[in-house]
């Protein structure tokens, strides 16, 4: 990719940053409660919530307060925890390969099955295992991953006893990418079954089949790559949106995680911390946009100047 055509993007990236940025500094401000009479309990006395407040510059005017918060993002100061006075930088990190680790291998689930399932769709269309794969494809889609994740708990935890129903252990990692995979699974099969029929009836792979090169040379070779390129496409989004999942499904297995962080976070009304993990998945999200938008300019050249 050229500099023009890099340039853009990236300023277009920082510009989404920046709204976001500015969006969750707004919605911080309607959450309901105080946090100083939460924090110092229903004993405090006015004085006390009052220099609470002040130390903690919640009595200075709005625009202020989002102009200090911005010097502090230069800085890569995300705050501070108002509970344990630790920098709310240093929690993230904590937690954050915890989170991490349970969205990739997620999608990396979800590629290793759906790709394999949308070439076979592809290659036997209309046969008796694509109609079958297109069921299970929709099914794995509707279904919201907390009931899946409920329901993996009591099959495979509370019935059968084969995985740790809690915790943050390795092996109780699996449930959780599996509940969150499943929907991504059935997504990919069918994006890449649709792609695929549509290149394996275009002109070149004709003539390819009428040279008699095998069929699983012409997918593999030829084929898949192009028919790739939507999967890539939605990938950036899919990373942020099992992002998302992954801090609902970290509460729901009590898994450590940015998930725990938040939830704690909001009941205590803590906003640094909740202002500081969910900028770190915004920022995730925006890079592996941008990522992914590099990724497909170098599957098709044509779209750096799209």
């Amino acid at each position: 990719m050229s500099a023009s055509a890099f340039l853009p993007r990236v300023l277009g990236a920082a510009a989404v940053l920046l709204g976001a940025v500015a969006l969750l500094f707004i919605l911080t401000l309607f959450i309901p409660g105080n946090s100083a009479q939460i924090l110092l309990g229903p004993r405090a006395t006015p004085e006390l919530v009052a220099a609470y407040t002040h130390d903690m510059g919640l009595d200075q005017p709005v625009w202020t307060r989002f102009v200090t918060y911005l010097g502090h993002l230069a800085r890569f100061d995300l705050g501070t925890d108002v509970v344990s006075g630790r920098p709310v930088l240093t929690m993230v990190l904590e937690v954050l390969p915890a989170t991490l680790a349970l969205a990739m291998s997620a999608m990396g689930l979800a590629l290793l099955v759906g790709i394999p399932l949308g070439c076979y769709a592809a290659t036997h269309a209309g046969s008796r295992g694509d109609q079958a794969l297109a069921v299970l494809s929709v099914s794995f889609i509707a279904v919201p991953n907390f009931v899946v994740a409920i329901m993996l708990l009591i099959v495979f935890s509370r019935w059968l006893g084969w995985l740790p129903v809690l915790g943050g252990a390795s092996s109780s990692l699996v449930l959780p990418a599996v509940s969150l995979a499943l929907g991504w699974i059935g997504y990919i099969a069918r994006l890449l079954r649709g792609s695929l029929l549509e290149i394996l009836g275009a002109d070149h792979i004709r003539t390819l089949r009428a040279y008699g090169v095998p069929g699983r040379r012409i997918v593999g070779r030829y084929a898949l790559k192009l028919a790739s390129i939507p999967v890539a496409a939605v990938i950036g989004l899919g990373i942020g949106r099992l992002l998302g999942g992954a801090i609902f499904t970290e509460i729901v297995f009590a898994r450590p995680g940015l998930g725990t962080l938040v939830f704690d976070a909001i009941g205590t009304r803590d906003y640094p911390v909740i202002q500081g993990a969910v900028l770190v998945v915004v920022a995730l999200f925006t890079v592996a946009n941008l990522a992914v938008d590099m990724f497909l300019t170098w599957l098709d050249p044509r779209m750096a100047d799209a």
